[in-house]
């Protein structure tokens, strides 16, 4: 996966707006406000992203994929993960990350938010 692959995939799962809040180095996607994915547009050789996950399972993928998934980088380490691109995981198990750090923050949403989103 490259960074134009995240892009892409990031942008295709729903109603998702891109932005540089943190300056122009710093990609972030959001979904209704709130961040899921955060991405240094530097990186071409050596991808690496922010996503947020479930604490448990957070635990359970630094622990099986100690190269590849570590706790967030600058964010909060029980709820964000830094992913490597590239080493342990294709381009699916990416995708799956990139999915679930989406759908917890749809979930944490208001109501009517989600329902808009879950309406498009």
């Amino acid at each position: 996966m490259n960074i134009e692959d995240l892009r892409d995939y990031c942008l295709s799962i729903g109603p998702v707006t891109e932005e540089t809040p943190f300056g122009p180095d710093t990609l972030v996607f959001k979904i209704g406000s709130k961040i899921f994915l955060l991405v240094g547009l530097d990186q071409i050789n050596d991808l690496r992203f922010n996503v947020k996950c479930d604490p448990e399972k957070a635990i359970e993928l630094r622990e099986k994929y100690e190269q590849t998934v570590l706790p967030g980088y600058h964010m909060n380490k029980k709820h964000w993960n830094t992913v490597i691109a590239n080493r342990e995981l294709d381009d699916r198990k990416l995708e799956e990350l990139i999915l679930h750090s989406y759908q917890l923050i749809v979930e944490s949403l208001p109501s009517k938010i989600k329902r808009e989103i879950k309406g498009l």
